[in-house]
């Protein structure tokens, strides 16, 4: 069994906010690429975009390399439109987060588009 076996799935979308931060916090890196799906998109500070499991793969490593501590924000509700969902948490610090998940086969939840920081700050 792999530890992507045994690695808890969104089976709501909104589930995938909390994984991030339990991941991050853990330096789990493959544990944070598995909630993408292999495409995805993830928007980096100064305007540049992470595209794909490797890139996305890279930009955590950078992230949790120095281990910081994320606190969870305030989870809103999931906006749904068939297999698409809207997903977004207010920050502690007053930042915003906006991303997009897609339903996958199985039934459940991965991110398509990830903006961790749609303010800029």
């Amino acid at each position: 069994m792999s530890v992507d076996d045994v690695r808890e799935r969104a089976v709501q979308p909104e589930d995938l906010s909390r994984f991030v931060v339990e991941r991050l916090n853990a330096g789990d890196v493959e544990g944070l690429v598995a909630l993408y799906e292999p495409d995805a998109v993830l928007a980096l500070p100064g305007g540049l975009l992470a595209r794909g499991a490797d890139e996305i793969r890279q930009a955590y490593t950078r992230l949790v390399g120095d281990r910081p501590v994320f606190t969870p924000g305030r989870r809103l509700p999931a906006l749904r439109n068939g297999d698409l969902a809207l997903t977004s948490v207010l920050l502690p610090d007053g930042g915003v987060t906006v991303e997009v998940a897609r339903r996958q086969s199985d039934g459940t939840w991965l991110w398509t588009i990830d903006q961790p920081d749609l303010l800029g700050r």
